[in-house]
């Protein structure tokens, strides 16, 4: 099985080794995504429900260039800081996944990259 590296300038640059996100077997895995904006470069700065907003636009821009979607993907796992941020966060989330929610997990963390409130990765099918 072939992967691919999935790259685009619409989402924030990887701040590590790793891609943006991976094509292979009929499917996309999209690392995790931060509230960065890819203009400025800097963390978008307001509450949970701010920043998931920037997480999810910036997922779906790195879908949209591997050839998918938000209605494509099949599994997310969320990472947020404070778990009293959970109802915020899936106000936001119900947004972009109005039609047919994935599968997802949500984990309380100590800490996230540059100390934001949260993140998430996907797989989507192609």
């Amino acid at each position: 099985m072939e992967k691919e590296v999935v790259c685009t300038d619409r989402a924030p640059a990887a701040i590590g080794p790793y891609s943006q996100a991976i094509k292979a077997g009929g499917f996309v895995f999209v690392s995790g995504q931060i509230p960065i904006d890819p203009v400025t470069g800097k963390v978008v700065e307001g509450d949970i429900k701010v920043q998931t907003r920037q997480v999810l636009n910036n997922l779906r821009e790195v879908l949209a260039a591997a050839g998918t979607s938000l209605e494509r993907v099949v599994k997310a796992t969320v990472f947020i800081t404070d778990v009293n941020d959970f109802p915020g966060l899936n106000e936001v989330y119900a947004e972009f996944f109005a039609r047919s929610a994935p599968a997802r997990s949500c984990v309380a963390v100590s800490r996230l990259p540059k100390d934001v409130l949260v993140e998430i990765e996907a797989i989507a099918l192609l």
